[in-house]
């Protein structure tokens, strides 16, 4: 028993310095596998198999979907959410998936699945792990073709054909399951032995699974060790032992039976709402078109107004555009919220018309900039896949994106319902767009939403682009430096001013801003620069809504005079610790400034899940953050309101 005891306190000792050790890093730490001779993989540092050998696909319908119930509890259900403790292989995913697809309960249900995981496999060792099971290749391909890198953050996967998303939360499960928004109506709880990993069993967890199920919630697990029943008791679960599967003779099941209260929500981001069915979205750019079709995934009924002739009219309508991270060289809140919508921008536009792959070199302005990029690639946020450094100095972003909005938006817009030519008449208090009535609507619209709402305080800004085409057809180029230049065949684009001008200006472009854009892209020197100078140049300007902070608003609008007096107490210094007054059913999409193409499809999502009771594909932080709710809460705190 002691020797027991003592290689327990080293195992825990091997993990604490693992989560120490990854915490000093901002990408994660991809697992060392030993592999056994009949295949089976087994964790290195937790000195632990990832699932049984010969029968981890049995193990799993065993123990965690009959354990909860399924497919009996999601009969019915038009929404259904599974949460995991530990993604591993994505074995107990697969199965899950492969149950949904032979039990759907209808053409429009949809599987909500999220994952934790500390220590991502990579996309080689998850395929060769999954490849003990034919039965799954199609699904297990699926999946690997899509498989994230270790970064950390939130990452939404999704297979609308058959009613799938997968929300990996990658990080330590001790900082991110207390950021997580979920309401799970299933747990598996799969994070090793307690006795060989014992952070992913920790009593403080419990509550915090509890706080995230669904009344009534099941959740099923392998061990049966005293310490995981008395947490899941002590959270509010009735937990009981059931038969085990192969040489295990039990296991446990547990159901909750006493929700926690729930915390206050002055944010407006985790009260449930009324599930939207038929939701208004105003503009048809970037961020209209990404929350239709996010909103489309989830099975609403987005209707696009726009007053344009066509969709992309606005400051969508360049002819192109990149999309790539702002990277800082500190762990900053704004830097990981840019490189999550990246990232989920690549995953949207993934296939789509329009889109083409490219590398930018980004040069430092000064030596301050090369300092700092220094500093970034000494602790990169992104891999080696996605960034390198730049001989000489600088940057190298692989895998960003140019887009041509022309083609990309209309694609995302395909087969939802759209309204253009007429400015659309708008009642935010009775929901209804030119007299039809809606469950939600959507401001997507730049500065008209600020119009509609001046307490938003968006501030406008005049962006130009000058392009031309050039004689050589030029593969996909792009440079970066403050300003930026993109080649794509014969069209070469440069630009772009982001001067601010009062709200009610009308778009329109000018020399100085020419002459701006010149001297900028003559600074990249890029090898076409000489074409800048025939005759040929065009330009085009549009106005970018944006924030003071300079992050966008995603979210639910609140209600103006009841929030201010809601939280009057604030001026005090009292916290804020009720929940947020909210407009009925109205959000926003703006504030995206020159970085739409980037912010819109993370945004879309967000959205889309707040208004289809789906889990969040972003972290609390990350969403009080954007919520349009901090503008009143800063502004009360700062006795400005």
């Amino acid at each position: 028993m002691a020797r027991l005891g003592a290689e327990r306190k080293r195992l825990l000792f091997k993990a604490r310095l693992r989560r120490y050790q990854a915490a000093m890093a901002r990408l994660l730490t991809q697992p060392e596998i030993d592999w056994k001779d009949d295949g089976t993989p087994v964790a290195r540092a937790a000195g632990d198999v990832y699932f049984t050998a010969g029968d981890g696909l049995a193990e799993t319908r065993a123990v965690f979907l009959a354990g909860c119930a399924l497919p009996e509890a999601w009969a019915g259900r038009e929404a259904f959410t599974i949460a995991e403790t530990g993604f591993g292989t994505g074995l107990n995913f697969l199965a899950a998936w492969e149950l949904w697809r032979a039990h759907r309960p209808s053409p429009a249900a949809v599987l909500h699945f999220v994952s934790f995981e500390g220590y991502p496999l990579t996309c080689a060792d998850a395929a060769r792990a999954l490849s003990a099971w034919p039965e799954l290749s199609g699904l297990a391909g699926r999946l690997t073709t899509v498989w994230p890198g270790p970064v950390r953050g939130v990452r939404r996967l999704a297979w609308p054909e058959d009613g799938i998303t997968l929300t990996l939360h990658l990080g330590d499960i001790a900082d991110m399951l207390p950021a997580s928004q979920i309401r799970a109506d299933a747990w598996f709880l799969d994070g090793f032995s307690p006795a060989k990993n014992e952070a992913m069993w920790e009593g403080s967890l419990f509550p915090l699974i509890a706080a995230r199920s669904a009344p009534g919630a099941r959740a099923a697990t392998f061990t049966v060790a005293g310490g995981v029943r008395r947490s899941l008791a002590a959270a509010g679960f009735d937990v009981a032992k059931a038969p085990g599967h192969g040489r295990k003779r039990e296991r446990l099941e547990a159901r909750l039976a006493t929700p926690p209260a729930p915390a206050p929500d002055p944010h407006g981001i985790a009260v449930p709402l009324p599930r939207a069915r038929r939701v208004a979205i105003l503009g048809a750019g970037i961020a209209g078109a990404t929350a239709a079709q996010a909103l489309r995934s989830l099975g609403a009924e987005p209707v696009v107004f726009d007053p344009a002739p066509g969709p992309a009219s606005g400051g969508s309508g360049n002819p192109m555009g990149l999309v790539m991270p702002r990277l800082d060289a500190g762990d900053t809140l704004q830097a990981r919220l840019l490189v999550d919508a990246c990232l989920a921008a690549r995953t949207t536009y993934a296939g789509r018309p329009g889109v083409t792959e490219t590398t930018v070199r980004q040069l430092p302005k000064d030596a301050a900039e090369a300092a700092r990029f220094e500093r970034l690639l000494a602790d990169p946020p992104l891999p080696l896949e996605d960034l390198e450094a730049l001989s000489g100095g600088g940057l190298l972003h692989k895998r960003a994106l140019i887009v041509e909005p022309a083609k990309l938006i209309p694609s995302l817009l395909d087969g939802i319902d759209q309204r253009y030519g007429v400015m659309p008449e708008t009642d935010l208090r009775t929901r209804t767009v030119n007299g039809e009535a809606f469950d939600a609507v959507i401001l997507a619209n730049g500065m008209a939403a600020g119009t509609a709402l001046p307490w938003l305080g968006l501030e406008a800004r005049m962006g130009q682009v000058d392009f031309c085409d050039g004689p050589a057809d030029a593969p996909p180029f792009a440079m970066a430096s403050g300003t930026y230049a993109l080649a794509l065949g014969h069209r070469r684009l440069w630009g772009a001013t982001f001067d601010k001008v009062e709200p009610e200006t009308i778009p329109c472009t000018s020399e100085a801003a020419r002459a701006e854009n010149l001297k900028g892209v003559e600074a990249l020197g890029p090898y076409w620069v000489r074409d800048t100078a025939g005759p040929g140049i065009a330009s085009r300007a549009s106005l970018r809504a944006t924030t003071a902070d300079r992050l966008p608003l995603i979210g639910a609008v609140p209600e103006h005079d009841a929030f201010l007096e809601t939280f009057a107490g604030m001026r005090k210094g009292r916290p804020a610790d009720a929940d947020a007054p909210l407009v009925p059913g109205i959000f926003l999409a703006s504030g995206f400034g020159a970085r739409g193409f980037t912010w819109g499809p993370w945004a879309g999502s967000i959205l889309a899940a707040r208004l289809c009771g789906a889990p969040a594909p972003a972290s609390l932080a990350a969403l009080e953050a954007v919520s349009p709710a901090r503008l009143l809460l800063r502004a009360l705190k700062r006795q400005q309101a």
